[in-house]
């Protein structure tokens, strides 16, 4: 009986040893090599010239935005100086002052018709537009009373002057009924100017000639407001 039971573990024996000789058996191939994916694969040459584009590409946009920048505040910058440069119109308050005597000529005329009128007129010597602001005020020699202005001819706007333009208003000297009161013939005559509001002063007044003979006026003495148009002027 033990014979037996030593044949079977002889020949397993045998058997593994013929299995390792014949190359059959479990063999070690040691560790697994790694295998590199496609990005693994890229050489350090393509990294750098990636790099190197897309640093160029930002440099280039960047001097693209300071030049646009530039050409856009360089345009800005032209289109104020054309606009500075634009004249104003008279509704710009920088170019509007008040007409008076240091920027304007003033005549004072009577006139035939009607009777007893005589009209003074402003025009505009300066290189500004100037605004006539409500009426004259009126002085013949030392007199000490302001002749009242006639309502009716209040304007709905203020008359203002290019330089070279001229306004007007109209004088009544005397009553045509005669019914006027204190009368005398006058020889020097002061028109003053106003302000931006009534009875303020307005600068400097004139002194324009008068005939040699003189002008009569009484106590019937008014003035229109003044007026962009002579025969309005002479209408009241």
């Amino acid at each position: 009986m033990r014979k037996l039971h030593a044949l079977p573990v002889a020949l397993l024996a045998t058997l593994a040893l013929t299995a390792c000789q014949d190359g059959t058996g479990t063999k070690d191939e040691g560790a697994a090599k790694p295998q590199l994916t496609s990005s693994a694969k890229a050489t350090p040459t393509a990294t750098a010239t990636t790099a190197a584009t897309g640093a160029k590409d930002k440099i280039s946009g960047t001097a693209a935005n300071a030049k646009n920048g530039t050409s856009v505040a360089a345009t800005n910058a032209k289109g104020q100086k054309s606009q500075a440069a634009k004249p104003s119109g008279p509704a710009d308050p920088a170019n509007r002052v008040s007409c008076n005597g240091s920027n304007t000529t003033v005549t004072a005329q009577p006139v035939p018709r009607p009777l007893n009128h005589m009209l003074i007129t402003v025009r505009n010597t300066g290189s500004k537009y100037c605004d006539l602001t409500y009426f004259p005020v009126l002085r013949f020699d030392e007199m000490q009373w302001v002749p009242q202005p006639i309502e009716d001819s209040k304007p709905q706007a203020v008359t203002t002057l290019a330089p070279g333009e001229s306004g007007y208003a109209g004088v009544v000297l005397s009553a045509a009924d005669g019914s006027g009161e204190h009368g005398r013939t006058s020889h020097q005559l002061t028109v003053g100017f106003q302000g931006r509001t009534p009875n303020s002063s307005g600068g400097p007044s004139a002194t324009p000639k008068l005939p040699a003979a003189g002008v009569y006026y009484d106590s019937s003495l008014a003035v229109t407001y003044w007026l962009r148009d002579m025969d309005q002027a002479l209408s009241y």
